[in-house]
């Protein structure tokens, strides 16, 4: 059975670009923002890992916190146990994680596996085509969260994923949650390391 190059090198060039993104030594375009703040973030509809149909607007009036992720990319993987915490501790004051795979038509049938393994209660739907991800993030750098307010207007973008970044990131939902200005986190967010594939 022969492989493609492309099947064969994609793994190892992923696991190092991975690698470079956890130690922070793979910095983000310093292109402006693909979604500015303040806009209306385009809804969109996908299927679940139960093959369900879920909406974007499905969480109106809801703090929406919007995660872009693979199952290949190591600092996504690190990240969403802290997703999950946000989820519990935040949910019942009318906030949502909307969890966003970008893992192709191949690649697909290792998301539940993972949903389940890290015990993720969220939803998570797929973006085989990654027509959705191209609309928020036209780079494709994971992980790649957007925070979205009540209203349904992008608040706050954050690329990629480095221990610690939970904290910052649930502050800026508190601050949503209650209606208030974001806090200055102290960094600019495009500088954090994340993956390209």
């Amino acid at each position: 059975m022969a492989l493609s190059l492309d099947r064969i090198l994609r793994p190892v060039a992923l696991a190092a670009a991975c690698a470079l993104a956890l130690g922070g030594g793979l910095l983000a375009e310093s292109s402006a923002k693909a979604q500015e703040t303040g806009v209306l973030a385009p809804d969109f509809t996908l299927r679940d890992i139960d093959n369900k149909s879920v909406s974007l607007s499905d969480f109106k009036g809801q703090v929406v916190l919007l995660n872009f992720w693979a199952t290949w990319c190591g600092p996504c993987m690190l990240e969403q146990p802290h997703l999950q915490q946000m989820y519990v501790d935040l949910a019942s004051q009318g906030f949502t994680v909307l969890s966003v795979s970008t893992d192709d038509a191949r690649d697909a049938s290792k998301v539940k596996p993972v949903v389940r393994a890290k015990r993720l209660t969220f939803p998570v739907v797929l973006d085989k085509d990654t027509a959705v991800v191209a609309q928020y993030n036209p780079s494709k750098t994971l992980p790649f969260t957007v925070f979205i307010d009540r209203e349904g207007r992008i608040a706050q973008v954050h690329q990629g994923y480095n221990p610690g970044d939970e904290v910052g990131m649930r502050a800026e939902v508190v601050a949503l949650l209650a209606g208030g200005v974001l806090p200055s986190t102290g960094t600019d967010d495009t500088e954090v390391g994340p993956v390209q594939p």
